[in-house]
């Protein structure tokens, strides 16, 4: 069952009772916070509530009320193996980087490294109240077509900004390596599609191999940005009274440095447009198909434009980015199968996974 508070919008995120696999012990995440962090508590012994949000495919997010102001709390899902998606200490880091130069990531609030606390490592942060845009506006909201499409300019230069961050002078330089970048993602990427592969996709093999024989050729150094590689609508905060505006860009666990190319060309994976596949529906990907939206090829031409940067490449950005979301849904496909994860939302991504590698083939 949805919860939300009497005072709480109707377009606001609502969440639910966690799954019994996925609960969240809020006596124990209360007598933790009681040492780490008592100012988050305020007077008094806190009584938590904590309750999860729906969405999302990866790290588990969870509403704590009943301290002085709304905590987000994520942590890793069960049964999850180790890498950089699920490592809230990295995650963390970044958004301690970020936050103080653009206060449009939710601020950091503290991090807990003892997974006897609650099963993993977790961390809290600031709830920032905002509109999340999915499949189509909530309730309450109006989109139109005018909007959209100041929208989708907002959307590319909030995406321009992040790629001039100082990597250096917030001490993220280190995060990643930018040399050797794109070889590296696509020979890992190929590696976790072969680990996570349940049954053969031709197609899938044959992206692969498109790929490792069509990477661009660097000239004069690779290029270096931090990159967020999960950059979407559905992870960025809006604000209700100006749709334009953006309040807070959410989901950092998979940035790093390296070729801000691969970071549009992820975004483009996600970007659909109205004569795509109906089967993008059901990962909620479909508002940039509403009117007034720019299409994949606008995306490109505007972000060239901001950035003065060569996109003669794009057509390898894009397959990758299709590729990398590809293997992302058989990964969590390949936990639904093996027994890791009772979400049902995952027996049906398999399907997702042909759709993406036919259209990494084709060029869309």
């Amino acid at each position: 069952m949805r919860q939300r508070t009497v005072s709480d919008p109707a377009w606001l995120d609502s969440t639910r009772a966690p799954r019994d696999e996925e609960a969240i012990d809020a006596t124990a995440l209360a007598a933790w916070m009681r040492e780490a962090v008592p100012e988050a508590l305020g007077d008094g012994a806190a009584t938590l509530a904590v309750t999860q949000f729906g969405g999302g495919f990866s790290n588990l997010t969870y509403l704590v009320r009943g301290g002085v102001r709304e905590l987000v709390l994520r942590r890793p899902p069960r049964g999850a193996g180790a890498g950089p998606a699920h490592d809230m200490a990295r995650e963390v880091r970044v958004l301690r980087a970020v936050w103080p130069i653009t206060h449009q990531v939710p601020e950091p609030i503290a991090y807990c490294d003892d997974a006897t606390v609650l099963g993993a490592p977790f961390y809290l942060m600031s709830r920032v109240r905002g509109v999340i845009l999915r499949d189509r506006p909530p309730e309450g909201v109006s989109l139109d077509a005018v909007t959209m499409h100041r929208l989708c300019d907002a959307f590319v230069q909030g995406m321009a900004a992040l790629h001039t961050i100082d990597v250096h002078a917030t001490g993220l330089a280190s995060l990643g390596r930018a040399d050797g970048y794109v070889p590296r993602q696509v020979d890992g990427w190929t590696r976790r599609w072969e680990a996570a592969r349940t049954v053969d996709v031709p197609d899938m093999d044959a992206l692969a191999a498109w790929l490792a024989s069509h990477q661009p050729v660097v000239n004069g150094g690779a290029p270096s940005a931090l990159i967020h590689n999960d950059y979407k609508f559905d992870n960025l905060v809006l604000d209700p009274d100006d749709l334009t505006q953006v309040r807070a860009v959410l989901d950092w666990e998979m940035a790093t440095i390296g070729d801000p190319l691969m970071d549009l060309g992820t975004t483009l994976a996600y970007w659909t447009e109205a004569d795509d596949p109906p089967l993008f529906r059901a990962l909620g990907l479909g508002i940039t198909a509403q009117p007034g939206a720019w299409t994949r090829a606008e995306l490109i031409g505007a972000y060239a434009r901001i950035t003065g940067r060569d996109v003669a490449a794009m057509r390898f950005y894009s397959a990758f980015g299709r590729f990398k979301l590809a293997v992302v849904a058989q990964q969590l496909h390949a936990r639904f199968v093996r027994g890791a994860s009772a979400d049902p939302r995952f027996a049906r991504l398999d399907a997702v996974v042909q759709v993406l590698a036919a259209q990494g083939l084709s060029g869309v």
